[in-house]
């Protein structure tokens, strides 16, 4: 029986991925797989037992990828299933912002009387807005809810700029793709769509700021910490930034004018949700299962269909003649390989291997012992 360990709740879906060979829930022991939303992992202590994890969002900045790595236990996310939520988190916080809807709802509740619609009609002027037809907006990040969400935008009617430093050669969009400096400087909105990594720790800040238009609206439903708060608060109050949409509350931000704080809700859909923990969880399963990677943070893509019942998944480090010693310590073993795959990215490489039959586990244990071995599994 395999386990897997559910950190957070979990959509009912992945009931229909996990059949009777497993027992999914919150207090199993020892587990194979883990799935997860937004626990934080830091200092979660993990088992020998357990060789992947499978993040039910995009973002991974709550599991420790490095540790996991060298102990070679992948780590699974799901790119694009909560996109279309996102999307229209976005596309909804650029109208709230332009259009003081959330202002005059709380103004409207105040009023008494029988000519509640006189006096509306009287006050309305007070929130009183622009359209976003004709204007532009700069996306940072072109993943795929940066893309989403400069489709919907072209589609009412704004134009787009987009930047992202890792898009490959040949990539073609139908809207315009700047350097980020232009995309600041000619944006009437900036919304960003980047991980949280070292390098855009913190890219809002003052300097940032300051390459963008005067009255900017500024949109982060991606990661609070993209921001640098003081600097943003500090930009609002002196009109540098018109308005700042934000999907991540903090103490500092709350009852801010001309601050819109989110309690979080960009992936929180049904539908969101439920893609998210479908796409994770047929992941984790597909590796657990066949040793197949798919979306993986941290090693390659490898996926092999499976030639014989028999297949060794062998995860280690990306240096020079890793595979030759795999395969010399294999046929040394006189273990014979109808097919192979070996895959590198980085630091990291996989190699499977269908063979012809059952491996003793003194076997393994000498593939185990090769220079550079992360973790070696045995699938039959």
């Amino acid at each position: 029986m395999k386990r897997i360990l559910t950190l957070n709740q979990i959509s009912h879906v992945i009931d229909d991925v996990f059949d009777d060979t497993y027992t999914v829930a919150p207090d199993v022991t020892d587990p194979d797989g883990i799935l997860l939303r937004s626990y934080n992992m830091a200092d979660y202590a993990v088992g020998d037992n357990l060789v992947a994890i499978g993040r039910a969002g995009a973002g991974v900045n709550n599991i420790p990828v490095k540790e996991m790595s060298e102990r070679g236990i992948v780590v699974f996310n799901t790119p694009g299933a909560n996109a279309n939520a996102v999307k229209e988190l976005t596309i909804c916080g650029m109208l709230m912002a332009c259009r003081d809807v959330v202002g005059g709802n709380r103004w409207v509740n105040t009023l008494t009387g029988d000519d509640v619609a006189k006096q509306a009609e009287k006050g309305k002027g007070n929130f009183a807005g622009i359209e976003i037809a004709g204007k532009t907006l700069g996306v940072v990040g072109l993943g795929a809810i940066g893309r989403a969400v400069a489709g919907a935008a072209k589609a009412l009617g704004m134009h787009v700029v987009g930047y992202d430093p890792y898009l490959p050669k040949n990539a073609v969009f139908d809207f315009r793709v700047g350097d980020l400096d232009q995309v600041y400087a000619e944006s009437d909105f900036v919304t960003l769509h980047v991980p949280l990594v070292e390098s855009t720790r913190g890219m809002i800040d003052a300097a940032a700021i300051a390459k963008m238009k005067k009255g900017v609206i500024l949109l982060n439903i991606a990661r609070g910490e993209l921001v640098d708060t003081a600097a943003v608060k500090a930009a609002v109050e002196s009109g540098s930034v018109a308005k700042y949409v934000v999907d991540f509350p903090t103490q500092e931000l709350l009852n801010t004018p001309n601050v819109l704080v989110l309690p979080h809700l960009g992936a929180s859909t049904e539908e969101a949700e439920n893609n998210c923990a479908k796409m994770a969880a047929e992941q984790l399963k597909d590796y657990i299962e066949n040793g197949n990677i798919h979306n993986s943070v941290n090693f390659p893509s490898c996926g092999m269909q499976r030639m014989t019942p028999y297949r060794i998944v062998i995860l280690h480090r990306n240096i020079a003649n890793s595979l030759a010693a795999i395969t010399a310590v294999v046929g040394n073993e006189g273990i014979n390989i109808s097919n192979l795959s070996n895959q590198s990215r980085g630091e990291y490489a996989v190699t499977v291997l269908d063979v012809d039959d059952e491996v003793a586990p003194k076997d393994l244990a000498r593939i185990a012992e090769a220079k550079g071995i992360l973790k070696v599994r045995f699938l039959h």
